[in-house]
């Protein structure tokens, strides 16, 4: 478990907030999703998604770290049988927060912690992989800049398109200012 944050614990001391982590993350592998403060929801992620990387690995020594947290025998078979392998895929973010209003009593800010069950689609793995490639790509073309400004240089002018560059200089400097002021002595 995750080293509590300094300042206030979520109630009185140390002990009762790892008692009330366990039972939330009890309450979540049982359930799928809860609905709980925000500030429960944001200490809960990192221990619930710390369980589920221990469920990934699924050997004895696993199963009995989880056992220390979650006391429920049937919570840790499902987590390690039926969550485990849906996030086998998954290279983390494995719990979703969503903030839903404020409880009526008190006002508190509520917030929906769930476990994402979508599969990881293989086009986000391929875009990952093409977006590792342009930027290893363009690490190389920023090394060799100087190259390719050399080779335009030397490019040569006849070939670019030019309909300016062929009318004599005294008419294109002289006609549009002739037509300006034809369109004044009109006006």
């Amino acid at each position: 478990m995750p080293t509590p944050a300094k300042g206030p614990r979520l109630g009185s001391g140390p002990a009762h907030e790892r008692l009330m982590l366990a039972n939330l993350s009890t309450q979540l592998f049982e359930h799928g999703r809860i609905t709980t403060t925000e500030t429960k929801a944001k200490r809960l992620r990192p221990v619930a998604e710390r369980l589920i990387t221990f469920a990934k690995r699924g050997d004895l020594h696993a199963r009995r770290r989880v056992l220390r947290v979650v006391r429920d025998k049937s919570v840790v078979h499902t987590l390690f049988t039926e969550i485990a392998p849906q996030m086998a895929e998954r290279e983390g973010g494995y719990t979703r927060i969503t903030k839903v209003g404020t409880r009526k009593g008190d006002n508190a800010p509520l917030a929906v912690i769930e476990l994402v069950t979508e599969p990881v689609s293989p086009k986000q793995a391929v875009v990952r992989e093409a977006e590792k490639a342009a930027e290893k790509a363009s690490k190389k073309k920023a090394d060799k800049p100087a190259e390719k400004a050399e080779t335009v240089e030397d490019a040569p002018v006849e070939d670019a398109p030019a309909a300016v560059e062929d009318a004599p200089a005294e008419d294109v400097q002289d006609a549009p200012v002739e037509d300006a002021a034809e369109e004044k002595k009109e006006a």
